[in-house]
């Protein structure tokens, strides 16, 4: 896992210059709501959309600048959702990543600004020709990634998220909303590669499938940590998830921890008939089932 961790740091490293690059400070009235974008942005993070979208792009020899600026354009999306679903109306928490929290740092008002402003941010930076020279890719690009943020997807697995306290939720309920909500970033991520390199139908295929079953491991992983996890090296509060029906309750702890594994696993294989260029990407699944933040 070396190798691994230590692609993931250079990775990191290289995204957060990219997007000091993109968002810079600027002055005016305006700047306060530029300043709780940076604040929330540039707050840490382990940057794994960003570097499932560089390593899927690898795979068919996607230039370096144009799958970064992909990952900044989805790292953004990422980032808004958080600064929303901590917001008092959603899941009212005060700490992200060991710091305030946007609203808790400037104010509610604000950190809606903020996050609504990233959000458009991210689909200007695709729009852009510097992502891609052919529009139809560029399109391609706008139209998965709105998909997947949207009602049918992230905002959509929100909304069940907010409504699991008050129904009852099934295993597969359960699965569909976190397919939604965590997994469908990922699966942008995953696939942005294979639109970008013009991949063909039974490469894209297979990543879907790598993506669906990396996304509901690292959601069971979360459930776990919500129960297991210290709060020190999380950066924010543990049993949040509360009365609501998650894999960890529903399955129990051990149940979760296969199932978690059965999945890492799977995932590996959807990955076989691609070369050596898939090594980041098939241990991946394994890393994100052993983390502890």
């Amino acid at each position: 896992m070396a190798l691994l961790t230590s692609e993931m740091a250079d990775v990191a490293g290289s995204i957060n210059k990219a997007l000091e690059a993109i968002l810079p400070p600027v002055d005016g009235y305006e700047s306060q709501v530029v300043d709780a974008m940076r604040y929330a942005l540039l707050s840490g993070g382990k940057r794994l959309r960003p570097f499932l979208v560089l390593a899927s792009a690898s795979l068919f020899d996607v230039p370096t600048p144009r799958a970064t600026r992909v990952a900044c354009a989805l790292e953004c999306i990422h980032t808004y959702s958080l600064i929303h679903d901590d917001l008092p109306c959603m899941d009212d928490d005060d700490v992200r990543r060991g710091l305030p929290t946007t609203h808790k740092k400037y104010d509610e008002a604000t950190a809606i600004l903020a996050g609504d402003a990233l959000l458009t941010l991210a689909f200007e930076i695709i729009a852009d020709e510097k992502t891609h020279h052919e529009p139809l890719v560029r399109t391609e690009l706008i139209s998965s990634l709105a998909r997947e943020s949207g009602s049918h997807g992230m905002v959509g697995g929100q909304m069940i998220d907010m409504l699991a306290n008050s129904i009852e939720l099934d295993i597969g309920a359960v699965a569909r909303l976190q397919q939604m909500k965590t997994g469908a970033l990922i699966r942008f991520a995953v696939e942005a590669g294979a639109i970008m390199g013009r991949a063909t139908k039974d490469q894209k295929h297979a990543l879907h499938n790598y993506a669906h079953d990396l996304g509901l491991a690292f959601q069971i992983t979360d459930d776990l940590l919500d129960i297991n996890g210290d709060p020190a090296q999380l950066g924010k509060a543990v049993g949040k998830d509360g009365d609501k029906e998650t894999f960890v309750s529903l399955l129990g702890e051990d149940r979760a921890r296969m199932q978690a594994n059965m999945l890492a696993d799977q995932a590996v294989i959807h990955l076989e008939h691609f070369d050596e260029k898939a090594e980041l990407l098939r241990l991946l699944p394994h890393f994100v089932i052993n983390r502890r933040n």
